[in-house]
Parts: C-alpha cells; structure tokens; sequence
C-alpha cells in the first residue's frame, strides 16, 4: 500500500498503517517522499513533526509483531514541479532567494523518477524491507540553476536575493512560537540548503530502484518551456 497523501493528511497516516495491517496489507510505503528524516537535524524540524511520528508508531507496530513491513521513500524535494512552480528557483519576478551564497550542493528527484523509485520498492521486496531507500535524479546548486534559466531565457532580467538558511529558521521559530504556522515552508528550505541537514543524499539507490537520473540539458528544457 503507497500513502500519497499531503500536508492535510500527515496527521491521520498512523490510523491509515493501522488500517492496513487490519487489512493483512504486507508493505507499506507511508507519504514521505521527501527530505531525508534519518538525518537527526531534519528529523527536529517542526514541519516533520507528523512524518516523523508516522515512523515512530510503524517501526513500534512492526517490532512487536504486525505481520507487515514498510520502506520509506526520500527523494528530497520533487525537481520539476519544484523547477516549473519557483520552489527550487523563483523565476516569476526574477528575485530568487539565494540560499547561503547559492553554491550549496541538493538532490532533487522528478515526480516520474519518484514513480520509477516506488515502483522498484515492490519489484525489489526483499532488499527494501523495513528501511530507508533514497533516489535522486540530480545534484544540483542554486547557483546553477539560475544559469541555467539564464541560458534558457538570455533576455530575462534578475536580481538574486542573499538569503541565509538561519534566518529562515529563526524566522520560522518566531511565527511557530506565536501560534503562526504559515511559515513552515521555511524549514523545508532549511532542510534542502542548511549545512548539516542532508540536503544533499548520499548511498542514493537508483540502480536497484530503476532510477535513471537528469542531465542539465534536461533542466534546460523545463525552463525553455515556462520561460519563453
């Protein structure tokens, strides 16, 4: 069973596990699908607080003895919803944030790739038990990625923004501490571009998974398209 739910049902995914098992549903996948929460500073972010509490309460069920596995899926943030929407790099108005001087190095995944990637969790049952598997198609830098546009897009005007990832997280605890959670979406960007937060992955499992991976010529393309 794969969980694709979003923000909105994070909180509900223990009872959905329970649920599951109930059903005798021998794998489940829950809504991950992004950062890298086996890295103990992402783990802390308050965005991740129901992900986070999801893999407790399986890892608890599964050690005393529900007769079901699970593998999480993180493939950091999704590479062309994040390019096509300015996650990743705001192209709009052409004044991206640029996250601690640009040149920090993250992994991102297209949402087929992620498709690819659970697809090989249930082909490869075994060697996906009960763990964490991570595919990327790119690391990549902002820094990059605007050049990139640039290539894509010669007469686009920008002006970058300097941004550092702590004053992102300072600013987001301030709005958390006052009852405010519309800044959550900072954190994510803290734990895609902060240092010491996993952005980047590491032991990335495309092989197995069937995971082909992107070129730069690949990104080009994307920004041809919503650039011209």
């Amino acid at each position: 069973m794969v969980s694709a739910v979003g923000p909105e049902g994070l909180l509900g995914q223990s009872v959905l596990f329970d649920a599951a098992v109930a059903a005798g549903v021998k794998r489940f996948l829950p809504s991950e699908f992004g950062s890298n929460l086996s890295n103990p500073n992402a783990a802390k972010l308050p965005v991740f607080g129901y992900k986070i509490a999801t893999r407790k309460h399986i890892e608890e069920k599964v050690k005393a003895g529900a007769d079901i596995t699970y593998t999480y899926v993180v493939n950091a943030p999704f590479l062309d919803w994040g390019i096509e929407v300015g996650f990743l790099l705001d192209y709009k108005e052409g004044k991206p944030r640029i996250f601690d001087g640009g040149d920090v190095p993250f992994s991102a995944t297209s949402l087929p790739s992620v498709g690819l990637a659970t697809v090989g969790v249930l082909t490869h049952y075994e060697e996906t038990k009960n763990r964490q598997v991570t595919v990327n198609d790119i690391v990549v830098t902002q820094n990059q990625l605007l050049e990139i546009a640039k290539k894509a897009a010669p007469e686009k005007k920008w002006s970058p923004i300097p941004t550092k990832s702590s004053d992102a997280l300072d600013a987001a605890n301030a709005s958390l501490s006052k009852g405010d959670h519309s800044t959550m979406v900072q954190y994510i960007f803290v734990a895609m571009f902060a240092e010491g937060y996993g952005g980047k992955l590491e032991n990335v499992e495309n092989e197995l998974l069937g995971v082909p991976g992107k070129t730069e010529a690949d990104l080009e393309a994307i920004y041809k398209r919503i650039l011209n």
